[in-house]
């Protein structure tokens, strides 16, 4: 699928699912805001039951309003202007409340205006005592101007559990978005690596053409039968035939060895070796193929024995230098040092190329990741070598990482436990 239909199916999909979410939304707003005008009403109705009934037991006339008030979205208050026995009042209230389905925690209070202050408070749970169905012993109390207040502490969980069905599809459509966030991960990954691969190919086929074009044409020249009578320029393109060869052997033989190493199929010799003097090695050969920069090399470090394979390490090393050079816009300078530090030896590689954004640090050690070279063109390669660097470190019990800004170079530390 082509990047730009991707980008479109994944906008119509959000899209949709933004507009799924806002109808989710709405509904369950709906639906709880329904539930909770039945709750009011319910709760109006018993509160009325229960006012009435004191009514009648004190014969006394109800008033011409509403004695019912309800002071926030979960606490009501009831005047009955009647003596009111708190044991009573429980037993009223749970059995209208029991009558009418409303099955939660509440918490009432008799108040006294006269005095002023509370008289009586209880928490009620749903599943407290029984209701008292006799009402024969009821005291006779002379104080006047009483009201009870109820208040719901549980309200929203209560409505919210009448809802099940609108949270069960809430989840289904949480899930929903979950996995289509999971999806188009993998997918935006697979395109990423798709893109990545193709550049792979198109890198190696550039690679693999110029050395098999040279080779081609030493070839072509050695097969002039006048060649023999000029050693000098028979020796000449059969050495270049012969580098060239190398090249080949050495480019198929990077990409086999990765292949090989996250397959578990490398077998690595895991010895002692000195990292001082693999440096000083590789450094040495670049310092002979590379004359318009300079390689420093400060060894620090008193101990630089660590346990790796010598020819991996030595690869690792060559990996990291020749990206140095290549990065690089002009003269290179590259400072290589080492040094201990809790047990462990540290190799830092220090160049003056064109650094590497903070977005592209998090990349670069991915497999056929190539960094992006703005104005050089000579930075040539498969995108592994990095990546081979990261393995390889992980193999020998190492870490890497690299510290760098745009235009002012890099620095790639490795760590590793002294052997």
């Amino acid at each position: 699928m082509r990047g730009k239909n991707i980008r479109l199916v994944l906008i119509l999909a959000i899209l949709s699912l933004i507009g799924i979410s806002i109808a989710q939304i709405y509904w369950v707003r709906a639906a709880f805001n329904q539930e909770q005008d039945h709750f009011h009403r319910q709760v109006n109705a018993a509160l009325n039951q229960v006012a009435g009934q004191f009514y009648s037991i004190n014969k006394i006339n109800a008033p011409n309003t509403n004695p019912i008030r309800q002071v926030l979205g979960n606490y009501y208050i009831v005047m009955v202007n009647s003596p009111i026995d708190a044991n009573l009042l429980e037993s009223l209230l749970k059995k209208a409340f029991s009558s009418r389905g409303i099955k939660t925690d509440f918490e009432y209070g008799i108040y006294n205006c006269d005095t002023e202050c509370m008289v009586f408070d209880q928490y009620v749970s749903s599943d407290a005592l029984p209701v008292i169905e006799s009402l024969n012993q009821l005291p006779a109390w002379s104080e006047t101007n009483y009201y009870f207040g109820v208040y719901f502490p549980s309200k929203s969980s209560y409505l919210l559990n009448r809802m099940k069905i609108w949270m069960f599809t809430t989840v289904v459509l949480l899930v929903v978005i979950l996995f289509f966030g999971y999806a188009m991960f993998i997918i935006l990954k697979q395109k990423r690596l798709s893109e990545i691969q193709k550049d792979f190919i198109s890198n190696m086929t550039h690679e693999f053409k110029t050395p098999i074009s040279t080779i081609a044409v030493a070839s072509e020249v050695l097969q002039q039968p006048e060649i023999v009578k000029e050693p000098e320029r028979l020796l000449n393109y059969a050495t270049i035939i012969n580098k060239e060869n190398k090249r080949l052997k050495g480019q198929v033989e990077r990409v086999l060895q990765l292949a090989s190493l996250e397959n578990d199929a490398l077998e690595l010799d895991h010895t002692k070796i000195s990292v001082h003097n693999i440096i000083t090695e590789v450094v040495g050969q670049f310092s002979i193929s590379h004359t318009q920069g300079t390689i420093d090399f400060l060894a620090n470090a008193k101990n630089d024995i660590i346990k790796a394979d010598k020819h991996h390490f030595m690869n690792m090393v060559f990996n990291l230098i020749d990206n140095a050079i290549k990065y690089s816009n002009s003269s290179f300078q590259i400072i290589i040092y080492t040094k201990n530090e809790g047990g462990n030896l540290f190799i830092s590689i220090k160049d003056n190329g064109i650094g590497i954004s903070e977005s592209e640090q998090k990349l670069i050690f991915d497999k056929f990741y190539r960094v992006g070279t703005g104005n050089l063109h000579n930075a040539k390669g498969f995108g592994i070598g990095l990546s081979y660097v990261k393995l390889m470190t992980k193999e020998f019990d190492g870490s890497i990482k690299v510290e760098s800004s745009v235009g002012k170079g890099s620095t790639f530390i490795m760590n590793f436990k002294n052997g």
